[in-house]
C-alpha cells in the first residue's frame, strides 16, 4: 500500500466520512503526510489527537474543519457528548470565549446531526449541578490555590487580592474548571498545551507544558509528539516555538528528577 492510499484510509478511519476528491496541492499533502504519517504515529492516540485537533480548528476560524473534527470525535466515539462539552469550556478558558461560543454551537449541531442520520433523538444533557467543588467563598479559594500549586508543580499560588488572579484563576480556573469531573487531566493537559503554544503567551507555554512533563500526565515522547500533530493544524512556525519549549522543559524536569533523587 502506498501512501497515498495509506493517507486514505486513514482518513475515513479519522473522519468517519470518505476523502473529497481533491487532487490540489494542499489537499494531496493532507491526505499523503497528515493522514498518511502523522495521525497514525504510535506515540499519541488517536483519541490523544482529538485534543490537540480540536482546539486548533477552534482557533483558526475554519468553519468546514471545526463542524468536521467535531463530527469525526463524537460519531467514532472517541469522545463523549459530556468530554465534547467539557473540552469547549476547557477551550473557552484558554482559546477565549468568543471562539468557543463557535465552538459550542458546532458541538450542539453535529451532536444533533449524528443523532438524525441514525435516526434517532439527541439524549437530553446531563444535569450539571451539584457542582463538585465547595460554593462557600474561602474554601473555595483555598482549593483553588492548592489546585492550582498541584497542577502546575509550583509551591505557590497567586494573591487573592486581585480580580483577575483571585476570582479568575483561583475561584473558577483552578477553583472549579480543572477539578471537573468529565475530563481527565491529561486530556486538559493536551488542550491547555495546544492554546498555549498558538496564544504566543511567553509564560503559560512555558509552565504548562512543564507541569504535563513533570506531573507525568504527558511523557517525553507524548510531548514530542503533540508538537508534530500541532505543526500539521495551527502551522510550522508556532509548532517551531513549541518544540524548543518542550526541548527546555524536558531538560528542566530531567535536571529536577535527577536533583530529587
Amino acid at each position: 500500500m502506498n501512501r497515498t492510499e495509506r493517507g486514505r484510509r486513514e482518513f475515513t478511519e479519522v473522519m468517519t466520512f470518505a476523502p473529497p476528491p481533491d487532487s490540489t496541492a494542499a489537499a494531496s499533502a493532507l491526505i499523503d503526510f497528515v493522514f498518511g504519517e502523522v495521525w497514525p504515529r504510535p506515540a499519541l492516540s488517536r483519541r490523544d489527537r482529538r485534543f490537540v485537533t480540536l482546539p486548533c480548528v477552534a482557533a483558526a476560524d475554519a468553519e468546514g474543519p471545526l463542524r468536521d473534527h467535531v463530527y469525526a470525535a463524537l460519531n467514532s466515539g472517541d469522545l463523549t457528548i459530556t468530554e465534547m462539552r467539557e473540552t469547549v469550556l476547557h477551550f473557552a478558558v484558554y482559546g477565549g470565549w468568543p471562539k468557543a461560543s463557535r465552538f459550542n454551537i458546532t458541538v450542539d449541531e453535529q451532536w444533533d446531526r449524528i443523532h438524525r442520520e441514525r435516526g434517532q433523538q439527541p439524549p437530553p444533557p446531563e444535569p450539571l449541578l451539584p457542582l463538585p467543588t465547595a460554593s462557600d467563598p474561602e474554601r473555595r479559594l483555598a482549593g483553588g490555590e492548592q489546585s492550582f500549586k498541584d497542577i502546575n508543580c509550583m509551591p505557590h499560588a497567586p494573591i487573592r487580592d486581585n480580580p483577575y488572579s483571585g476570582a479568575g484563576i483561583l475561584n473558577f480556573v483552578f477553583g472549579e474548571m480543572w477539578l471537573r469531573p468529565g475530563l481527565g487531566m491529561k486530556e486538559r493537559r493536551l488542550v491547555t498545551v495546544a492554546c498555549v503554544a498558538f496564544q504566543d503567551a511567553p509564560v503559560p507555554i512555558l509552565s504548562h507544558v512543564y507541569a504535563a512533563l513533570k506531573s507525568r500526565d504527558v511523557s517525553f515522547d507524548e510531548m514530542d509528539e503533540v508538537a508534530l500533530h500541532f505543526a500539521a493544524y495551527y502551522g510550522w512556525p508556532k509548532a517551531s516555538h513549541l518544540n524548543q519549549v518542550i526541548g527546555e522543559q524536558k531538560q528542566r524536569v530531567l535536571d529536577e528528577w535527577r536533583a530529587e533523587a
